[in-house]
């Protein structure tokens, strides 16, 4: 069994030394004379060595500001960051710049939801790249262009030599997105971030970017965290899953426990609402009903129930003057709702997966 296979696993078991630790992490933006909004409200995850977790839910949940605030990289005017955020053992809420800077390429880098936005589209693409090796490494100008060629290569762009004297605009979208990784990818971070990068891309790069990623995870054992709305990336790249919803998470189990027997309703509506290949022809989807902008304080109860079909009365009341608490669900999994979904018990010698479609139990 290969070291970085031990590692994972010994991830999953709880054993390894967390890369990224995050501690009821909250963000909440404020301008004159408006109310606060909690964009990020209590969020605790960790991810080990060799291992991936996705954060998951509908736009506005919080995903991608809780990346941010891991970063680094939310305004300090107009917003406060609290909870705690540790890059093996070292704190980064409230860190200096400085040493926020040393750290962002060098042990942590990030791919972001969209590469033309993100990259200069007034500087080459090699420059981009070299300058990462420049800052973050001990490199002559000739050595990181050397290497800036090879990072190219490595995450599948054709002719990189001269892909590094082109712009941004000159390339596709799946070529500024693997320039993108191949960035992050420069110092060989501990930590890797990855904010919906696959959106606006076909189904074929889709799964290129994916498996180049699934690559770095197993060639070098970094920790990945993988922003999505997309559960099919989930189905094929993580190993444990944390569900958000109004800034909170909701739901967190192993991969295969989450997608075979979902048991918040917002999980079960997820899946509920993805096309699936055994269902028959004209069959109509489920969405959940609502949207996002429907959900209530936190203080008031349960964010999700005016949208939920299991919602009751005490779903829209407090707790001891507290949200709904996120509670230990089984082995590995952790729940915050009141009326979760049921399911009938396994048959003897039944696999699990399978039993039940997701979100059909009530």
């Amino acid at each position: 069994m290969s070291r970085v296979v031990q590692s994972s696993r010994a991830a999953a078991g709880g054993l390894a030394t967390p890369v990224l630790e995050v501690e009821n992490l909250a963000v909440t933006f404020a301008r004159r004379g408006e109310q606060a909004t909690r964009a990020v409200d209590g969020v605790s995850f960790s991810v080990a060595p060799g291992e991936t977790i996705g954060l998951v839910g509908e736009s506005g949940c919080g995903k991608s500001v809780t990346s941010l605030a891991v970063m680094g990289l939310l305004p300090r005017r107009g917003v406060q960051v609290t909870g705690s955020v540790r890059l093996d053992g070292q704190e980064l809420v409230g860190a200096p710049d400085r040493v926020l800077r040393s750290l962002r390429g060098a042990d942590m880098g990030m791919v972001f939801q969209d590469p033309l936005s993100s990259l200069n589209p007034t500087v080459p693409i090699g420059t981009q790249v070299t300058e990462v090796l420049l800052e973050h490494r001990e490199m002559t100008k000739a050595e990181a262009r050397d290497e800036a060629t090879r990072l190219l290569d490595r995450v599948g762009i054709p002719d990189p030599a001269r892909r590094l004297k082109e712009y941004p605009h000159q390339l596709s979208g799946g070529m500024r997105q693997r320039a993108l990784i191949a960035m992050s990818l420069a110092c060989s971070p501990r930590l890797l971030i990855a904010d919906e990068p696959t959106t606006a891309l076909d189904v074929t790069i889709q799964a290129q970017i994916l498996e180049l990623l699934r690559e770095l995870v197993v060639d070098s054992g970094t920790a990945l965290v993988m922003i999505t709305h997309d559960l099919g990336v989930v189905a094929g790249l993580c190993d444990r899953v944390h569900v958000m919803y109004a800034g909170k998470v909701i739901e967190t189990a192993d991969r295969h426990e989450l997608f075979a027997r979902p048991r918040q309703p917002y999980t079960g509506g997820l899946l509920a609402s993805v096309p699936r290949l055994d269902a028959g022809r004209g069959t109509p989807l489920t969405p959940i009903r609502g949207s996002a902008r429907d959900a209530i304080p936190w203080a008031e109860g349960c964010a999700f129930a005016p949208r939920c079909d299991n919602a009751q009365d005490d779903c829209l009341t407090e707790v001891s003057g507290s949200t709904v608490p996120l509670e230990p669900d089984g082995p590995g999994r952790e729940l915050r709702c009141r009326h979760p979904l049921e399911y009938p018990p396994t048959p003897a010698g039944a696999a699990a997966a399978g039993t039940d479609a997701p979100g059909a139990a009530r």
